[in-house]
């Protein structure tokens, strides 16, 4: 979709994805990172009561990949995931080549909820976010997604300045060696408390009782690898966000979910180590 929603795409929009007799009422103003724009669509309907689409819009380039390989994964993903319990979008329509839309875009059902970042609720929430990635592990796909990607090397990792090099050294020689032979699982690979929307009560702190997950969104880095690969994932980021306690509990609230790792400690380390030592190259995911 482009960024002047009352123009031509809007009405291609229309004519190609809408029901007969809807129409888009309210569009509300973008917001996203600068490679991409995602909106939502208010849709009238024939019998008056609303329903709503989010398109995302690649704008500009990207640090993940092409803008097309991204959204054809995004679409298979959520094609994959029809059907089988985890709260993922529906897909409505993408047009990965701007063959329609001014920008490659994909168009897909809203679902409820929002992302709770907050440290309060934190203890209430963390297992809710292992039962949901476990079922996320669940999925059989018909067709496996692409085998995950490496994103970084004891060849390539980048020390922060100021880093102690004993330590990092240390670390380096963790992943030095081939990874592990491992059983494959479906893989959210960005899957973090930005990823996951949170139904919460109206009152009460974000992890009070009744909080639920209502979806699992941004699904353009699925594929195929380790659990143990989606756990590092998400324990570096509960342990950037909360600190590194947090990313320890993850890790034991996912096998207490029913979650399986890597048997040998040496292998499992090499994930704990492999996925933290990436993000000091400030990629991005894919």
């Amino acid at each position: 979709m482009p960024r002047d929603l009352h123009g031509q795409d809007i009405r291609q929009a229309q004519s190609r994805h809408l029901e007969a007799g809807e129409r888009i009422v309210v569009a509300e103003a973008p917001h996203g990172g600068a490679t991409a724009d995602m909106r939502r669509l208010t849709i009238g309907t024939r019998d008056g009561g609303p329903r709503h689409l989010v398109p995302r819009s690649f704008v500009g380039p990207t640090r993940q990949g092409p803008a097309e390989d991204l959204l054809r994964r995004e679409a298979d993903a959520l094609t994959t995931l029809t059907g089988t319990g985890v709260p993922a979008p529906g897909l409505v329509a993408v047009d990965p080549t701007a063959a329609h839309c001014e920008y490659p875009s994909l168009l897909m059902t809203d679902l409820p909820g929002r992302t709770v970042l907050d440290d309060e609720g934190l203890e209430t929430r963390l297992p809710l976010l292992a039962r949901q990635l476990v079922a996320v592990h669940a999925v059989r796909p018909a067709v496996r997604p692409r085998e995950y990607v490496a994103l970084t090397t004891a060849e390539t990792v980048v020390r922060p300045e100021g880093a102690d090099a004993a330590v990092w050294a240390a670390a380096i020689d963790v992943i030095r060696k081939c990874a592990s032979r491992y059983e494959g699982r479906f893989l959210h690979r960005d899957f973090q408390p930005g990823s996951v929307l949170f139904d919460l009560p109206p009152e009460g702190p974000a992890g009070a009782a009744g909080a639920r997950i209502t979806g699992v969104v941004d699904w353009a880095a699925a594929s195929w690898g380790p659990a143990d690969l989606d756990v590092a994932h998400c324990s570096t980021n509960l342990a950037l966000l909360h600190g590194p306690a947090w990313g320890l509990r993850f890790t034991e609230a996912y096998e207490e979910a029913g979650g399986m790792l890597a048997a040998a400690a040496d292998e499992r380390l090499y994930w704990q180590v492999w996925e933290p030592l990436a993000f000091s190259e400030e990629v991005q995911w894919v």
